[in-house]
């Protein structure tokens, strides 16, 4: 996204504060409903003073563009796709002030994803680096789009408040619903790291039960060297932290957080 009015009409879109980012500097944000579901997860980098790129999930980009459009009314701005490949190096948060090199929070180390970059020469490579990518994601209760993050669900019930939204910035669409959430209620589920012994992955949506009761849902699972297999979950709140959860017939501790 570029031209004179990109700033402006992306911090009215998006649930984070881009129009103030120095050039160069990136923040998480949302693409929400005016119900506050999430459409899209992406970090918006700051490439000019009017040139933003909004890096997202694949699959996502036409979605967020289709979107920006349809509310653009009379800005200054061009929306279009664009393709980039990037990689994660972990352990590398000292590479963060390089152009083209972002510090992501998303794997609980630290770590820079590279835009249209190689790894540097020093760097070693990850066997099965998704396997492992997923694996550190989960620990890290980070949500994805597409697993934890579709139209059932709500920012604050992903954890993302502290990461991907400013309560201090104007209007932008469900601003309401999660202003109301934050300062009146609380949600009635939330993310939490689960460990099962064996190595099958459990079922995308597997239901999850305390004393028979249905209480949450498994979103995300990756085979783990400690545990056997960690996955991420939506847990009512109102079940204890150290509570042993059912997964049919497999008990699922819950990891601290």
């Amino acid at each position: 996204m570029n031209g004179p009015d990109a700033a402006s009409y992306l911090n009215r879109m998006v649930s984070n504060e881009v129009e103030a980012l120095d050039v160069g500097g990136s923040c998480e944000a949302l693409l929400l409903t005016p119900k506050a579901r999430v459409i899209a997860t992406m970090v918006v980098w700051r490439r000019g003073a009017d040139d933003f790129l909004l890096l997202t999930e694949p699959g996502a980009g036409e979605r967020i563009a289709r979107e920006l459009l349809r509310s653009r009314f009379a800005a200054k701005c061009e929306i279009a796709l664009e393709e980039h490949a990037s990689v994660v190096v972990l352990g590398a948060a000292e590479l963060a002030t390089d152009r083209h090199k972002l510090p992501t929070l998303d794997y609980g180390v630290p770590a820079v994803e590279l835009v249209d970059e190689e790894p540097p020469a020093e760097a070693t490579p990850v066997e099965e680096p998704e396997l492992e990518l997923e694996r550190l994601r989960i620990l890290a209760r980070t949500p994805r789009l597409g697993r934890e993050l579709d139209d059932r669900v709500m920012p604050a019930e992903a954890g993302l408040e502290g990461r991907a939204i400013s309560f201090a910035k104007g209007c932008y669409p469900g601003q309401e619903p999660v202003a109301r959430l934050h300062y009146r209620g609380h949600p009635n589920r939330g993310l939490r790291v689960l460990a099962l012994d064996g190595g099958e992955l459990p079922a995308y949506d597997a239901e999850l039960s305390l004393e028979g009761k249905v209480v949450g849902r498994v979103t995300s699972a990756a085979p783990d060297p400690e545990h056997g297999v960690v996955a991420l979950a939506y847990v009512r709140r109102e079940v204890p932290a150290d509570a042993t959860l059912e997964l049919s017939d497999r008990a699922a501790r819950q990891l601290p957080l």
